[in-house]
């Protein structure tokens, strides 16, 4: 029994189905979700032919020292932005030397939120070579756990459609 939903498995399976017959390697770069991305795609046997690195960037430390994101562009913007998830996609891509990265960097409370980024605010990014980066803001609602869940499905989202662009 899988802690991820059969339908996010689906949706999982497919795209590393898809970028298996491309041979093409994905890493992700996390802050909100901690991780849950790449747990995700390993759950799926034989997923190490696609998933390269995982990197957990939940401080802003990390984002610099991990994936290389400017320490100004943090301090310009916040470490909840589209800069800041772009900058980090990018990162990972030239960190892990894959074709494909997803980053993701939000806030999914209870509490860190304010009124121009609010609890459920969370960016997404997905990086590939020879491709102009994905970015996308969402505005998620639920508790903590259901604010998580829903950026990993989204961020499986955005990278599938990153295949098709």
């Amino acid at each position: 029994m899988s802690i991820f939903a059969s339908t996010l498995l689906d949706e999982a399976r497919a795209l590393l189905e898809s970028c298996r017959k491309q041979k093409l390697t994905i890493a992700t770069a996390e802050s909100c979700t901690g991780g849950l991305i790449s747990a995700l795609l390993t759950e799926i046997p034989g997923s190490s032919e696609v998933f390269v690195v995982g990197f957990i960037t939940y401080a802003n430390d990390a984002k610099h020292a991990l994936v290389g994101v400017d320490k100004k562009l943090i301090e310009q913007h916040g470490a909840v932005s589209a800069e800041v998830a772009t900058s980090m996609a990018e990162g990972a891509l030239h960190t892990g030397h894959v074709d494909l990265a997803v980053a993701v960097t939000g806030i999914a409370g209870p509490a860190g939120g304010n009124t121009s980024k609010p609890v459920g605010t969370v960016h997404i990014a997905v990086a590939a070579k020879n491709k102009p980066t994905l970015q996308r803001v969402h505005h998620f609602t639920g508790d903590r756990s259901a604010i998580r869940i829903a950026s990993v499905e989204a961020a499986v989202r955005l990278l599938s459609k990153q295949l098709s662009v």
